[in-house]
């Protein structure tokens, strides 16, 4: 029997954020980002061939990234269901895993002319990380009490957060010191940064695994239509939030503004690369590091700044803040410009992200199914992922610069900040001050 808020059990939890971390750092944001854009260009052209078309080597890569979490958006009521039905949580999360690993690790082959199969790893590993995720966060309320699952969870990211940042600073110091290896090959390094990556991954998701049972129920839950059940969820979470004006507004906002956020999030550093001059994997990777301590006090800063003048009042502040980082970003030239937004969106990178999710649980009715409801809002954020990098990557192959895909996302959050506005004269109106 599955003992709650056991320390063992919370610790070998959080240690698969110490594993998979590693993939949101290392590929997602520092390492692979201005590799694949050095071997995807050749004799100042960014354009690519793929399928027969020629196409914006960045404009590729959102479309994959945003095609990836259109697909776990898609799959995860279902999988969920199914795990659910045949007890097995550990075992759907374990395949994710081993197959993200595995396709980071694979990366190290991918050189820029087999760009299909560089593309279908990253795709893969997206996937894993992504569909390991949607189990790991179920194992939440099965481990810890809800007056324990903050503390749990912010556990969880501390650890993601070090052994993330430990990686990548060992990859770091390799990638620095090339010449004095006597490493020719530019791209050698970067290359088995990818599989350190993986292996990582895979070896300390075992300190989990050991010791997670292999379902978050006692008993196997018995349902007449197991494949459909998560979609069904899905139906019925809806319709109780369109009874909720405020609930329902503030999902809009949510949607447009965190579309804006993670888009920013996935291809800032490709922005940097290849729209500014004097801008390397090295500078990207130390700024990524900054970036992300920044950070983590952006979100306590912003926690406390919600103490202060409500939930609502500080989500305004984050979203304005975005709109004037988009719009300056158009104009950036110089690398010293980007560092500049870099430590903007470090201060509000993290604090909106906790914002939403608080706020959320503060709204949402007081219900059993509180999992339906942040399920129903994970699969929300995954489908504006899906949306905003698409978009992103369609626009930046249209007009052959990202500087426009940043006018977009600054319009989406624009979208968001206005139906944020709205909620919160309805929060008065419904006498939901105290509360958010």
């Amino acid at each position: 029997m599955l003992k709650k808020n056991d320390p063992k059990t919370i610790n070998a939890w959080a240690m698969y954020d110490w594993a998979n971390s590693v993939y949101a750092l290392v590929i997602a944001a520092a390492i692979f980002p201005a590799y694949y854009n050095e071997v995807t260009s050749s004799g100042g052209s960014s354009k690519v061939f793929l399928f027969g078309m020629q196409i914006e080597n960045t404009a590729i890569y959102s479309i994959t990234l945003g095609i990836s979490f259109g697909i776990v958006a898609l799959i995860s009521p279902l999988l969920s269901s199914v795990a659910d039905y045949a007890g097995n949580h550990k075992s759907f999360m374990k395949f994710f895993c081993y197959t993200g690993a595995a396709a980071c690790s694979a990366l190290f082959f991918f050189d820029g002319t087999n760009l299909v199969f560089g593309l279908s790893c990253l795709m893969l590993a997206t996937i894993g990380y992504s569909g390991s995720i949607v189990y790991y966060n179920g194992y939440l309320p099965a481990i810890a009490d809800d007056d324990m699952q903050d503390k749990v969870s912010a556990k969880g990211y501390a650890f993601g957060y070090i052994g993330a940042s430990t990686l990548l600073i060992l990859n770091l110091v390799f990638i620095l010191n090339q010449k004095s290896l006597g490493i020719e090959d530019g791209t050698l390094l970067p290359r088995i940064a990818f599989v350190t990556t993986g292996i990582w991954w895979f070896i300390f998701a075992q300190f989990t695994f050991r010791k997670l049972p292999d379902s978050i129920y006692h008993e196997k839950k018995q349902r007449n239509h197991p494949v459909f059940h998560g979609y069904q969820e899905l139906q019925k979470v809806w319709r109780k939030i369109k009874r909720i004006s405020v609930l329902k507004i503030f999902l809009f906002s949510f949607f447009f503004y965190i579309m804006g956020v993670q888009t920013v999030m996935f291809m800032a550093p490709s922005f940097a690369e290849k729209e500014i001059a004097g801008i390397g994997t090295e500078q990207l990777i130390v700024t990524v590091l900054i970036l992300e301590y920044i950070g983590m006090m952006g979100a306590i800063g912003f926690a406390r700044i919600s103490g202060r003048i409500g939930n609502i009042n500080a989500i305004l502040i984050a979203i304005t803040v975005w709109v004037f980082i988009c719009a300056g970003s158009y104009f950036i030239q110089i690398p010293f410009h980007f560092y500049i937004a870099a430590i903007f969106i470090g201060m509000v990178m993290g604090g909106i992200q906790t914002l939403s999710r608080s706020t959320y649980s503060k709204i949402i009715p007081k219900t059993e199914n509180n999992a339906g409801f942040f399920g129903f809002y994970d699969v929300c954020e995954k489908t504006a992922m899906m949306i905003g990098l698409v978009l992103f990557g369609y626009l930046d192959n249209l007009t052959g610069s990202m500087r426009n895909s940043i006018i977009m996302l600054g319009l989406f959050f624009l979208i968001g900040l206005i139906l944020m506005l709205r909620m919160k004269s309805l929060s008065r109106e419904n006498s939901k001050q105290d509360v958010v």
